[in-house]
């Protein structure tokens, strides 16, 4: 079994690494929440307050982080992780950042003599908890091999999505069209109840006809047909508008550097805009259909 230390022990990280110590692995977790930490000592990990202590002795490096800046500075500054951990060190990020930070960090994993790849992750918090998460890696044939045994942990489908950085690309290109399918979903049930046309009744032929999509047969947006969705919760997050709208954002933003053109991604990112900035970002994405019927009210 491994020494890993596991940096950012959120909602989504948390149960990752409370994953890997019901694997056997000696896990040293680090997060600045002071819950955070204790839930890992709950789960038998030994909680840490610094990089140092979390690095020492670590042959593998785990990080969830919020975003790009936060990655590049736990990483790199001058108390970060390639100052700490030791040359031969199995680095894994599983952040959703934008590529050129995944990249970026990667190069600098290469510099220090560790090996590293980027490794998003979709399923959400159940996934985390249930340890069935998709991860979507880049990084160096070797360096994917290194890391399969540890994300087999985490996850039940993972994918070598290419070099360094397409981990990230994989990922948001995924979540993009996931943020637009949802939202062709809402739209085609907020314009059924519009024409009297039952929920379940646009479910069952849709479900099977042409207009089949993840977005409809396994997350419905309207409650009934599928009793697992957050539409049966009253939208609560399996996955955030928030979270969704960030990942939009890093689409559009790689589609800008990229010139790659994106229009359906864009006005995504503007509905997902206006969704959170109407006091919605902790709602489940799903729940964006109510938006769109008040839309179509005003």
């Amino acid at each position: 079994m491994a020494r890993i230390g596991f940096v950012g022990l959120g909602n989504m990280g948390g149960p990752m690494a409370a994953n890997l110590v019901k694997a056997g692995h000696e896990v040293k977790g680090l997060d600045l929440s002071d819950e955070a930490r204790a839930r890992l000592a709950e789960a038998g990990g030994t909680p840490v307050t610094s990089i140092a202590e979390m690095a020492a002795d670590a042959e593998v490096i785990v990080t969830m982080l919020p975003a790009g800046a936060h990655v590049r500075k736990v990483y790199g500054d001058e108390d970060g992780i390639f100052a700490h951990a030791k040359a031969g060190t199995l680095l894994i990020d599983s952040s959703t950042i934008d590529v050129d930070s995944a990249r970026a960090v990667a190069e600098g994993a290469r510099a220090a003599g560790m090996a590293m790849v980027d490794a998003p992750v979709s399923g959400g918090v159940g996934g985390a908890t249930a340890g069935t998460l998709t991860f979507m890696v880049g990084g160096p044939d070797e360096a994917f091999e290194a890391a399969r045994p540890y994300l087999d942990v985490m996850g039940k489908t993972i994918v070598h999505a290419g070099g360094p950085g397409n981990g990230q690309a994989a990922k948001i290109c995924n979540n993009m069209l996931l943020g637009i399918s949802m939202i062709g979903v809402c739209e085609a049930f907020v314009l059924a109840e519009r024409l009297g046309l039952d929920h379940q009744k646009l479910y069952d032929i849709s479900s099977t006809a042409s207009g089949q999509c993840w977005s409809l047969t396994s997350y419905c947006p309207v409650p009934g047909p599928l009793p697992a969705s957050p539409a049966n919760r009253d939208y609560q997050p399996g996955f955030a508008a928030a979270m969704m709208l960030k990942d939009l954002k890093l689409a559009q933003e790689a589609a800008s550097t990229s010139g790659a053109s994106t229009p359906l991604g864009a006005e995504a990112a503007a509905l997902y805009n206006m969704f959170c900035n109407a006091g919605e970002g902790g709602t489940d994405f799903s729940g964006i259909i109510r938006f769109l019927r008040g839309a179509q009210e005003g």
